[in-house]
């Protein structure tokens, strides 16, 4: 029988009391604050913050919870943002759309760093349940930085893989890893870069027992591009049927797909909420468009980050995610 699970990419907004606080101690703008040496009164923001967002999870009944990522002022390109060997240029637009961050411009080796592993490591002493990881996959950190010491394509995509792997391995115990992979849908790798794309993801799933969703969003990925990354170890893959679903159904029936797979159904950056029953009416569309004898496992969870939601409307979206994973697991039994 599938096991529906529900959970989320992470990278969650920051509580409003913690914005606040943020802007009073140091005049918080985005970018500004974050470099991996905070001070004890920041630091001690962001903890009380990550409890929180933790308890909310656990509270909505998620199946997976996350650190939450609050630090990442500059989103995906974080874990590259706080190494020592990167210096943040110029504000840059992600993608076609209004978020932004700091341009990581890798300047030596990228060597171990342990900042993701510092806050998992925090939130496993405080969460009850069963902990998930995030971050970005290595095609999208390799998409979003500079190159100013490598020197090559091949060898800088090499060097991002062997980082991520190299911080995977000192993570805590976690039942998944979700990559996030947008750049695979919105800059497309080319002929040879794909491949490497995959190969470089699969080095990131070897550093790790956990089960590993690659989730790409803002469409649907190319056939090549999808071929390729079924190449790779991973458990499963993420479609984002919010934004395009036929292209994503297409890739499926087209050239399968993982025993596992994750449904991003409820839109992550728009404050509509939607209703249980219909998150758990677009499971069953699915399914039977697919016409699947049955996945595994079927992750429930927004399309997109939700970092630019409002609060409540943030929290809104954990309990119907809990919701209408628990309302499959029932319709299934």
């Amino acid at each position: 029988m599938t096991e529906y699970v529900s959970t989320t990419p992470g990278l969650y907004p920051l509580p409003d009391w913690a914005k606040d606080d943020l802007s009073d101690r140091k005049g918080h703008q985005k970018g500004d604050l974050i470099s991996g040496d905070e001070g004890e009164e920041i630091t001690a923001v962001y903890e009380n913050a990550r409890e929180e967002v933790l308890e909310v999870q656990q509270k909505a009944g998620l199946d997976r919870v996350v650190e939450g990522q609050l630090r990442w002022d500059d989103m995906l390109a974080h874990p590259l943002a706080v190494h020592d060997a990167v210096e943040t240029h110029g504000i840059v637009r992600y993608y076609d759309n209004n978020n932004f961050y700091r341009e990581p411009v890798v300047e030596g080796d990228l060597e171990f760093s342990g900042d993701v592993a510092g806050e998992l490591e925090a939130a496993a002493e405080l969460a009850d349940g069963d902990l998930q990881a995030v971050l970005p996959g290595p095609y999208s950190l390799f998409d979003l930085a500079t190159d100013d010491h490598y020197g090559d394509e091949a060898a800088f995509l090499g060097a991002i893989a062997e980082f991520l792997a190299g911080e995977v391995e000192a993570f805590p115990d976690v039942e998944t890893l979700f990559l996030l992979e947008p750049s695979l849908v919105e800059n497309a790798p080319g002929d040879g870069l794909d491949e490497r794309a995959s190969e470089a993801i699969d080095r990131v799933v070897t550093a790790t027992d956990a089960d590993v969703v690659v989730h790409p969003y803002w469409g649907a990925l190319s056939e090549k591009v999808y071929a390729h990354l079924l190449d790779a170890d991973i458990d499963a893959v993420g479609f984002d049927f919010v934004t395009e679903r036929d292209d994503n159904l297409y890739n499926i029936q087209e050239y399968g797909t993982t025993d596992d797979v994750a449904l991003g159904l409820a839109d992550g950056q728009n404050t509509l909420v939607e209703d249980p029953e219909a998150i758990r009416d677009r499971v069953d569309w699915v399914e039977d468009k697919l016409q699947v004898t049955e996945f595994e496992t079927v992750y429930l969870t927004t399309n997109t980050e939700t970092f630019y939601l409002p609060y409540g409307k943030f929290e809104e979206k954990l309990e119907v995610l809990a919701e209408a994973a628990a309302l499959a697991e029932v319709k299934a039994a």
